[in-house]
């Protein structure tokens, strides 16, 4: 993880306020990062970073005790000199998942899924606070996506702005399901994909649930962008194809998106993984 922050900034990483005059969906970002075996030095190559095995031991046995649904176990990293921090991120590596939440959140899974790296940023933008997170999805972010969201979906206008036909719908029914949802509720989707809209309709949606604080990209399931909105627990969720070109868009309500979320047996498979790593330093 030799360079945090740029893997997860660049072109289309953060999401543009809506364009009222030409909707535009958002661009894929072309600099996500792929899924890459780490680096792993060899045990005589390690000398001096005591520290740092020190820390993926405890990593270790946070991922073969953690449940899915509970609080991440979060390690800070401050303390460590560059050294020790460099073995971490040499064998933590960077996987399929990025999230920017806010300007003060950056979170990046590692190869290890349920491992992520979380980045705490002030006012301007520099480091102020390293962590390693191991759950399903970083707490520190979760926490914070739908802080400041409104609880329903914005009215519907008595006179509709021309060339609006069936967004009004979609919007009774999203903000029905959210306005119900409770943690752990099945997802419910809206597959926009397959219904009749034109571009006012698109502008018109976005207008009403609003712009959120979090924008999660992903390649677990082919390149996938999901957008959290100004409304609580509803989310954006785009499919692209190897051209960068919408394949898939709906509006999920859920907490967090189960494409974003590790799962339980991933978890386990990745305390296997690191327990065979760390052995070759014992």
């Amino acid at each position: 993880m030799s360079d945090f922050k740029s893997s997860i900034v660049g072109p289309g990483s953060q999401a543009a306020e809506p364009d009222i005059g030409n909707f535009e969906y958002m661009e894929m970002p072309k600099s996500m990062v792929t899924f890459a075996m780490p680096d792993v030095p060899e045990p005589e190559d390690t000398t001096g970073m005591e520290e740092g095995k020190a820390v993926l031991d405890e990593v270790l046995k946070a991922l073969q005790t953690y449940k899915v649904g509970t609080p991440a176990v979060v390690f800070n990293l401050e303390a460590l000199d560059p050294t020790n921090l460099g073995l971490i991120n040499q064998i933590v590596g960077e996987g399929e998942v990025a999230i920017i939440s806010g300007p003060n959140l950056q979170a990046q899974e590692s190869v290890l899924a349920g491992v992520w790296r979380v980045h705490h940023l002030d006012e301007t933008g520099q480091l102020i606070r390293d962590t390693i997170e191991v759950g399903d999805y970083p707490s520190s972010i979760r926490a914070q996506t739908f802080e400041a969201a409104k609880l329903r979906v914005t009215p519907i206008d008595e006179v509709l702005p021309e060339g609006v036909f069936n967004a009004p719908p979609v919007l009774v029914e999203i903000d029905d399901k959210a306005n119900s949802y409770q943690a752990g509720t099945e997802t419910h989707a809206i597959n926009l994909t397959l219904l009749p809209q034109t571009e006012a309709d698109q502008i018109y949606i976005q207008e009403k649930l609003g712009s959120g604080a979090t924008t999660i990209l992903s390649r677990g399931y082919g390149n996938c962008r999901i957008s959290s909105t100004g409304t609580k627990n509803v989310w954006w969720v785009q499919y692209y194809n190897s051209q960068d070109s919408l394949i898939l868009n709906s509006i999920e309500i859920v907490d967090i998106p189960e494409v974003a979320i590790a799962a339980q047996e991933d978890i386990e498979e990745s305390a296997d993984r690191l327990h065979e790593i760390l052995e070759v330093y014992r």
